[in-house]
C-alpha cells in the first residue's frame, strides 16, 4: 500500500505564521522549504508508528519519490512522477509513506503544490501506479450538499460526477480541490472520500449510470461557498485603449484564478472589467493592476468584503428557471446581490461576505437539497483531525 499525507492540523498554519514573524509571507524558495516540514514530519511519524505496529515500512519525500513539478513556488504543478522508489518500496512488502503537497522543480528545489496539494498529489501517485482507486481519508464522511459545519442538514452524496465535483471545489467545496478532481478524470482514478474516524461509507467521485428517471431526476446537486474572494472592477475613460490583453497577463503571471469575469462593449464610453479573485491573491496583483490601468488615465478598485455562493449541478443553463429561483429565493430573504455567472454546471452569485451563510441555508433549502431521495443512504457528520490518501 501507498500513503501519502499531509501535515498535521494546523502545523502548516504555524509555520506560516513563523514565516510572517520574520517578514516573509510571500511564495519564494525559502517559503516552501520551510512548509514541506510539515509533510516531512507526518511521513516520518506515520512510518514510525506503522514500524512500531509491526508493519513494515518506509517514509519518502517528494524529491524522494520523484515527484517532479514545474518551478512556480507555492502552487506548483507535477510534471512527471518517477515512482522508481515507491515500487521498490511495495515490492519489498513495505508501505510506502510519501509526503504530500510538494515535489522538486528542474533545479532540485523544493516546491510546493498549493492548497489541495496533498490530494493533487495522491491522486498523481496512484494514476503512476495504475491504482483502480485512490481513497481520502479526512475529518468528514464524505461530501455533502452543503459544508456540514455551517448547515447541519447538508446531506452526504453516496456519488458525484467528476465533472460535478470539480465545479464544486472550484466553487469553495474545501473536501477536495480542484486539480485534484480533474487529475482523477483524465486518468481513470477512482477516487473515494471518507472519514478516518468512522465505518461511514463515504462518498465515490466516479462516472456512474444510476436507475433515476433521465431528465427528471434532480439537476441541482449542492450548494457551495467561498468566502476567499474579492471583486475586481478596472476602468479607464480612454475609450481607444483595450485593457483586457494587460490585465489577463498580470494575473496569468502572478498564477492568479480568475472568475466572473464581465467586461465593457466596443461602443460604451469608457473603458470597463469586472472579475473576481481569490481574496488571499489580491495583494500579489493590487499594485500592477493599478499601474496597468494609471498608466492610461484609469484606475482599479478591489471589494474584499464579499462572498461567492454557487448553486452546482447537470443542465442548468437548460432549466433558466433554476437562475429564477436562486434570485428569487436570494431576494425574499432579503439577501443583496451583485454579479452572478451561469454555465450548464454552476450558477454563481456575489453576496456581502456577512451574508454568505444564510445565502447557502437559503438556497439549499429553496433548491429541496435537506431532502433524502429514496436511494440515498442516510448519513451522520463526524469529525477527526489530520488527512491522508491510500492508494
Amino acid at each position: 500500500m501507498a500513503v501519502v499525507v499531509s501535515a498535521r492540523g494546523g502545523r502548516t498554519d504555524d509555520l506560516l505564521q513563523l514565516a510572517a514573524d520574520v517578514g516573509a509571507a510571500s511564495p519564494s524558495r525559502e517559503l516552501d522549504q520551510l512548509l514541506a516540514v510539515g509533510e516531512c514530519e507526518s511521513a516520518a511519524l506515520m512510518a514510525l508508528t506503522l514500524n512500531g505496529l509491526g508493519v513494515p515500512a518506509i517514509s519518502l519525500t517528494g524529491h524522494q519519490a520523484g515527484i517532479q513539478t514545474t518551478d512556480r513556488h507555492g502552487d506548483a504543478l507535477i510534471s512527471r512522477i518517477g515512482a522508481g522508489r515507491v515500487r521498490a518500496a511495495l515490492e519489498g512488502g513495505n508501505v510506502a509513506v510519501v509526503t504530500g503537497f510538494q515535489g522538486v522543480d528542474h533545479a532540485g528545489d523544493i516546491v510546493t503544490l498549493g492548497r489541495g496539494g496533498s490530494d493533487t498529489s495522491a491522486v498523481a501517485l496512484a494514476a503512476r501506479l495504475r491504482a483502480v482507486a485512490c481513497d481520502i481519508f479526512t475529518d468528514v464522511d464524505g461530501v455533502f450538499s452543503a459544508d456540514p459545519r455551517i448547515l447541519p442538514a447538508a446531506r452526504c452524496l453516496p456519488w458525484v460526477q467528476p465533472g460535478v465535483m470539480a465545479e464544486m471545489a472550484f466553487a469553495g467545496a474545501r473536501v477536495l480541490h480542484t486539480r485534484c478532481i480533474e487529475l482523477a478524470a483524465m486518468e481513470g482514478v477512482e477516487v473515494r472520500v471518507r472519514n478516518v474516524a468512522s465505518q461511514a461509507p463515504g462518498t465515490t467521485i466516479v462516472d456512474r449510470p444510476d436507475d433515476r428517471p433521465l431528465e427528471t431526476r434532480k439537476a441541482v446537486v449542492a450548494v457551495t461557498h467561498d468566502t476567499d474572494v474579492a471583486r475586481v472592477l478596472v476602468h479607464c475613460r480612454d475609450i481607444r485603449r483595450d485593457l483586457a490583453p494587460e490585465v489577463f497577463e498580470v494575473l496569468a503571471k502572478q498564477g492568479t484564478v480568475v472568475d466572473l469575469v464581465a467586461r465593457s462593449g466596443p461602443y460604451e464610453n469608457e473603458f470597463r472589467m469586472g472579475f473576481t479573485i481569490r481574496r488571499s491573491q489580491a495583494d500579489s496583483v493590487r499594485t500592477a493592476l493599478h499601474n496597468v490601468a494609471a498608466a492610461f488615465g484609469g484606475g482599479v478598485h478591489l471589494d474584499e468584503n464579499v462572498g461567492k455562493v454557487s448553486v452546482v449541478g447537470m443542465g442548468l443553463l437548460s432549466r433558466p428557471e433554476y437562475t429564477a429561483r436562486l434570485m428569487s429565493a436570494l431576494a425574499a430573504a432579503g439577501i443583496p446581490t451583485s454579479w452572478i455567472s451561469t454555465s450548464q454546471m454552476r450558477l454563481s452569485v456575489i453576496v456581502p461576505r456577512e451574508f454568505t451563510v444564510d445565502a447557502v441555508e437559503t438556497l439549499h433549502r429553496a433548491f429541496h437539497l435537506d431532502r433524502h431521495e429514496p436511494h440515498e443512504p442516510m448519513d451522520v457528520t463526524s469529525t477527526a483531525s489530520g488527512r491522508s490518501a491510500a492508494i
